[in-house]
């Protein structure tokens, strides 16, 4: 009778901390919904009922084996409570919670980054991704069910080799880039609209696909990156953390010019170009560096910053007109290189 008490306590406790679990879930899922991330929605959705059957069956199990004399309830089916078969039905609960998040996040990810093509081809590829993430996650739930339960399994494993091999062969790019996607889903290096650089094109980005990354290169022309290529590659962003941009423009006077006046000039064309300009900060405010003497002209760097990362070239063309204009007026020579040859009689 004790037994009987105790077993029926031990499952009760069981189904009440699953309740518990459950509604702490759903009050998790409620603050998950104010976050821009959709991840940890995935996450808890794929837990929740998962964790609950497992408290529930697990309590179930450990009132059984602890309370109940098998052998005399069962007789000879009493090996469906053994140790073996519980670890087969714990890895087959943890298959259902992570094909679910497997699934969910496919289709989360798939359908977004599919919205952003014209062609209906990324949908079907993304439904064959749901799908098949699902299908493997099982078969590697089934393989591991039938290894605890003793069954030799090495010509499914040899098969399920075979096959995937020659689907990996066959769709390791499609893959590769799929997964890179995901990988600049989640790490957000750029956004489209933003000015970046991989390798050697820099451009502004027009979409983000499934496949492939697009940006527009300075010469208006498109190049198509793959996203496998794009989330192994160093990547810089001129859009982030700010637009605003900062730029270097050298300048050269010659030597016995007043470095004190053309650094007050080179200051003065850079507060009005801030002035009159719609290009050109006055905070962060302009800096004018002597840097060295150099072969034939004293070297200057006029620092400014540009209203945003696409105005370089219109800065520096204003500056450079006015420079070439007050150094005119004020007498200060630009020297060009010169070379001095002595010839003797």
């Amino acid at each position: 009778m004790n037994s009987i008490l105790y077993g029926s306590a031990i499952v009760l406790c069981g189904i009440v901390a699953a309740f518990v679990l459950h509604e702490v879930f759903r009050w998790l899922q409620k603050k998950a919904d104010l976050t821009e991330s959709r991840l940890d929605d995935i996450v808890l959705y794929s837990l929740d009922k998962p964790l609950c059957i497992a408290i529930i069956l697990g309590s179930v199990w450990l009132a059984v084996t602890l309370f109940v004399d098998l052998e005399a309830l069962l007789g000879e089916y009493a090996w469906l409570f053994s140790g073996q078969y519980f670890t087969a039905v714990a890895i087959l609960i943890a298959a259902w919670a992570i094909s679910s998040f497997a699934y969910s996040f496919v289709n989360l990810y798939g359908r977004w980054m599919a919205s952003k093509t014209e062609t209906d081809l990324d949908d079907r590829i993304i439904r064959v991704f749901e799908v098949s993430a699902r299908y493997v996650v099982w078969f590697v739930a089934i393989l591991m069910v039938l290894q605890t339960l003793e069954v030799n399994i090495t010509p499914l494993i040899a098969g399920a080799g075979i096959a995937g091999l020659a689907v990996a062969l066959a769709a390791q790019d499609i893959i590769s880039n799929f997964f890179g996607g995901a990988v600049i889903l989640m790490d957000r290096p750029f956004a489209v609209n933003d000015r970046i650089k991989i390798d050697t094109y820099l451009g502004d980005v027009i979409s983000i696909g499934p496949r492939s990354t697009r940006i527009k290169t300075m010469d208006y022309q498109m190049v198509t990156i793959p996203n496998s290529k794009v989330a192994s590659s160093v990547i810089v962003n001129y859009a982030m953390p700010d637009v605003k941009l900062k730029i270097k423009v050298p300048i050269s006077v010659a030597y016995g010019s007043d470095v004190k006046r053309v650094k007050e000039i080179l200051l003065e064309i850079a507060d009005e170009a801030a002035a009159r300009s719609k290009y050109v900060l006055s905070d962060p405010a302009p800096t004018v560096y002597f840097l060295e003497f150099g072969a034939s002209s004293m070297d200057f760097m006029l620092v400014i910053w540009a209203q945003a990362f696409n105005m370089a070239w219109d800065v520096q063309d204003y500056v450079n007109t006015r420079v070439c204009e007050r150094f005119t007026e004020e007498g200060i020579e630009i020297p060009f290189p010169q070379m001095d040859v002595h010839m003797r009689d």
